[in-house]
């Protein structure tokens, strides 16, 4: 007999079936002991006889993984549980398999009530118990479905999914880089991206013009709520577009997305609101403002468009920095002064943010395609063109061999996710996250390695090398 989900053999009233899954709860009555039963699908109450099943069922405790086979039966109208998708019936179970024993939970699955008693750190370390919780099962589901609405969504518009490599060289264009160490050429490095710009661009000049990917990205910066070491992101780019084409085409998937699959909530106004990066930063002190109109509704989402950021700022040592992106072009009437290198606080980006409830979660730009407009960018902020080559020639290379314009932007999905799922941090929709100092407590990363191999990748530590023995 083929094994039902829960949610499936509820439907099946007057019939034998076969389920299988984690024992959620048990209750004892004598010579009946009552168990809901759990897997991916929903919960299921079981009717157990020790004549019936042996002595098998004195044993069972919480979260030992189980197989019944038993009759669905509607349970007595005064026992129906109309807070249960799966009320209405039971089991009465006539096999019982153990297929695993489990250790004392290290915190109570089966009430929502004391999780909040329950530490971060211990939720973290005990990952794989803390995402058997119903709840988290939603929140997983969730994430999926809006991964496969992107995916529909993009791919509908005539965009190619593409895979971007994870090993990657290291440039000087935004946050601290993660290295590898080359075991085969030794004293070099990869870099982990901490985003797939240069690489789609390249795509762009490669002719594939609409281009998206699910990303994963790595920035050696310290975790907060809503950032983590490694995370992911919708990626996309496309060809022989402007400013107001890529802003289109995002909204109309980011409505589509929430309209779609979380139906509950309200988009404040449609279409998304304009707002001028000077007039934003006066009134409201920063760039990602929250703007509903009423901060106690937890269903109202309140998206808008930031534009027409500075390209450049100052640096802490007086010299120029990007503010966003090095890779963006100027709005076409201010070329001229990034071409000359003048008037360098007034050049104006073409770069767009969507924020959302108080949080940026969105943000690219049109990029500059042209190999002059790049170098002048790169100049303004102190590099020499010695650096310049070294760092980007691969990009002058590409974009002299007759790159199209190009614009595109990235979303940060967990921050996302974090607020269409009314969660605190970014932490509750990642699967396996890491704490705020970084660490994967589950995997105890990260760890030390052994000597044998530092020696390999031509590396040696100036201190604690003993303790790698």
């Amino acid at each position: 007999m083929n094994r039902d989900f829960i949610a499936d053999a509820a439907k099946k009233t007057g019939e034998t079936v076969k389920v299988a899954g984690w024992v959620h709860s048990r209750r004892d009555h004598g010579k009946l002991t009552f168990i809901d039963l759990r897997d991916r699908s929903g919960l299921l109450q079981v009717v157990l006889k020790t004549d019936a099943v042996g002595d098998a069922v004195k044993g069972l405790r919480d979260e030992w993984v189980i197989e019944l086979e038993g009759e669905i039966k509607e349970r007595p109208d005064n026992l129906k549980n109309p807070n249960l998708p799966t009320g209405n019936v039971e089991m009465s179970a006539t096999k019982l398999t153990v297929l695993n024993e489990a250790e004392t939970p290290p915190f109570v699955l089966n009430d929502e009530t004391q999780m909040a008693d329950v530490s971060e750190e211990n939720r973290m370390k005990y990952r794989y118990m803390d995402l058997r919780r119903p709840v988290m099962h939603e929140r997983v589901a969730k994430r999926s479905a809006a991964l496969q609405f992107i995916r529909n969504a993009f791919s509908s518009h005539g965009f190619n999914e593409v895979e971007t490599p994870i090993l990657t060289k290291s440039t000087p264009e935004g946050a601290r880089d993660y290295l590898v160490p080359s075991r085969v050429e030794q004293g070099h490095f990869y870099a982990l991206p901490q985003s797939p710009q240069q690489y789609k661009q390249l795509l762009m000049a490669s002719g594939i013009e609409r281009y998206f990917q699910i990303a994963r990205c790595f920035r050696d910066e310290d975790t907060r709520g809503d950032r983590q070491p490694e995370f992911t992101q919708l990626d996309m780019e496309m060809s022989f577009v402007e400013q107001e084409d890529v802003m289109a085409l995002n909204e109309e998937i980011l409505t589509a997305l929430v309209e779609t699959l979380f139906p509950e909530k309200t988009i404040q106004e449609k279409p998304f609101p304009r707002l001028n990066y000077a007039d934003v930063m006066k009134e409201y002190g920063n760039d990602r403002p929250d703007l509903r109109r009423d901060k106690n509704d937890p269903n109202l989402l309140a998206f808008a468009w930031v534009v027409n950021f500075p390209f450049f700022e100052k640096t802490p040592e007086g010299g120029w920095t990007f503010t966003h992106n090095p890779f963006s072009s100027p709005k076409p009437e201010h070329m001229d002064d990034l071409l000359a290198k003048k008037n360098i606080e007034g050049i104006i980006a073409t770069q767009y943010d969507v924020v959302l409830n108080g949080f940026e979660i969105a943000g690219g730009s049109i990029r500059n395609h042209k190999p002059e407009a790049l170098r002048a960018v790169f100049s303004i902020m102190g590099f020499s063109d010695e650096q310049i080559e070294e760092n980007f020639g691969h990009m002058f290379k590409a974009f002299s061999s007759g790159t199209p314009p190009h614009g595109g932007i990235a979303w940060g999905f967990d921050r996302i996710m974090m607020l269409l799922l009314n969660q605190p941090n970014i932490r509750e929709v990642i699967v396996f996250p890491k704490t705020s100092d970084g660490k994967d407590l589950m995997m105890d990363a990260p760890s030390a390695v052994a000597a044998k191999q530092l020696r390999e990748v031509g590396i040696s530590l100036r201190s604690n090398e003993k303790n790698n023995e």
